[in-house]
């Protein structure tokens, strides 16, 4: 099953689904793709759908290989919450970092000689 195709979306159920409940999906779908249950194709275009229909069953095979054996599901399920608690982390990490503007790059290149030159202000001022 290639890396990208999640088998609870190939199959179009949720994570939290029952075996019954997946077995029925893959039924569903195995008779929706499945070579002798389908509609004949026109004779122009017997190429391009029965080839959709081919990749269809078979990611549906590969999908429910996955989920219908309960411990390649729970292994599944494993590496799919550490690849969202990984993709969550980092994406807490890039907004958790100040944002940088023009303005907050450095200090001001006019303060050195401005400092450097006159006497600290004075905060009272006495009047007689």
């Amino acid at each position: 099953m290639a890396t990208d195709q999640d088998p609870y979306r190939v199959l179009g159920v949720e994570p939290s689904a029952s075996a019954s409940r997946i077995t029925h999906a893959y039924r569903t779908l195995i008779r929706r793709h499945h070579p002798d249950t389908r509609k004949p194709a026109p004779q122009a275009a017997q190429s391009g759908p029965h080839q959709n229909h081919d990749a269809a069953l078979q990611q549906v095979i590969a999908a429910y290989t996955v989920l219908r054996d309960p411990s390649q599901r729970a292994d599944y399920d494993a590496s799919r919450a550490a690849h969202a608690r990984r993709d969550h982390d980092r994406l807490a990490q890039k907004h958790s970092q100040p944002a940088r503007s023009a303005w907050h790059t450095g200090p001001p290149v006019f303060l050195g000689d401005v400092t450097d030159s006159h006497p600290p202000p004075r905060l009272w001022i006495t009047v007689r």
